[in-house]
């Protein structure tokens, strides 16, 4: 076999998945932790010469998680690995894409810096927060969207007639157009003000949600409370029903709880962030990006074209 999937903590069950779905076994990484809090890392298998794919989101707790991609991927690099892409579904630091104001870093540059200099060759990720942050890397980018999945999950469902995608910010506004195009729906803008980091305020809607079947659509929810205030505002307005959907389910606090106490009928994640405490409840539902991520590694491995499967 010319590639090797190799995972670290935070994605093995993912990458377990895709295993799965090529038919190759995990390879055997040891990662560990020295007393102080040191990461260790051991490539068990002979990498030489081989395609590496480091299967890791770096979610919750996300520096833990990006230095072990780092070191694994300086690992295979020393190990003679012929090339290591980044499988990376979930792009931590991705919303500081910008100096929103003086005197801040843009860490997403950072981080892009980073994974070159530890030597990966290529990125795979995943619905990143803006898309130029393809343009931070000196290194090939495949950036795939979560939203193929989330669609035929809405479709599956057989929804009632008066659709709206309903995009929580003006940002997401090209997400939303593309997801109520393939619908067949139409769509609402919220208008919102964000004071600080994890805090908003919806100001007024753009669109017709009354007496609507009203779809949510971002690329991540992590704190919910944006999410839950656009529900609630959307329901003001007359909306028949409000669900929502989303490709990371960074879900940090108490996320679950203010989804479940909300007025929203189901949020629908991807696995891309793997979901901590409990798992899923009875109003969220999670699926599998695995088939898409490993139909991509067999055509980059075969040197075939994938923009057959960009949506």
């Amino acid at each position: 076999m010319g590639y090797k999937i190799i995972s670290g903590n935070a994605s093995i069950e993912l990458a377990r998945q895709i295993a799965d779905e090529l038919g190759v076994e995990l390879s055997e990484v040891k990662v560990g932790r020295f007393s102080d809090g040191e990461i260790t890392v051991k490539i068990v298998e002979n990498v030489r010469g081989k395609n590496c794919y480091v299967v890791q989101s770096t979610s919750s707790p996300v520096n833990e998680n990006l230095m072990e991609l780092l070191i694994i991927s300086d690992a295979l690099k020393r190990a003679s690995a012929k090339r290591i892409t980044a499988v990376v579904p979930y792009y931590g630091y991705g919303r500081q894409d910008r100096k929103a104001e003086p005197r801040v870093p843009i860490t997403a540059r950072l981080v892009a810096d980073l994974f070159a200099t530890a030597g990966i060759t290529r990125v795979l990720t995943m619905d990143l927060h803006a898309g130029q942050i393809q343009g931070f890397f000196d290194i090939p980018v495949d950036h795939l969207y979560g939203r193929s999945v989330l669609l035929n999950y809405f479709k599956s469902k057989e929804l009632k007639k008066d659709i709206v995608i309903v995009s929580p910010d003006a940002s997401g506004v090209e997400r939303a157009r593309s997801f109520a195009k393939h619908f067949g729906a139409e769509l609402a803008i919220i208008d919102k003000r964000r004071p600080r980091p994890n805090e908003a305020f919806v100001m007024n809607i753009i669109g017709e949600v009354k007496n609507k079947n009203c779809i949510i659509l971002d690329d991540l929810v992590d704190t919910a409370g944006t999410l839950t205030k656009v529900a609630a505002a959307i329901k003001v307005k007359g909306a028949m029903s409000v669900f929502a959907a989303a490709t990371h389910g960074v879900l940090s606090g108490d996320a679950k709880e203010k989804i479940q106490n909300s007025c929203i009928e189901k949020l629908v994640l991807t696995n891309s962030v793997p979901l901590l405490k409990d798992g899923p409840t009875e109003k969220i539902e999670v699926l599998s990006i695995a088939p898409i991520l490993a139909e991509v590694i067999k055509r980059i491995s075969n040197n075939e074209s994938i923009s057959a499967l960009f949506f």
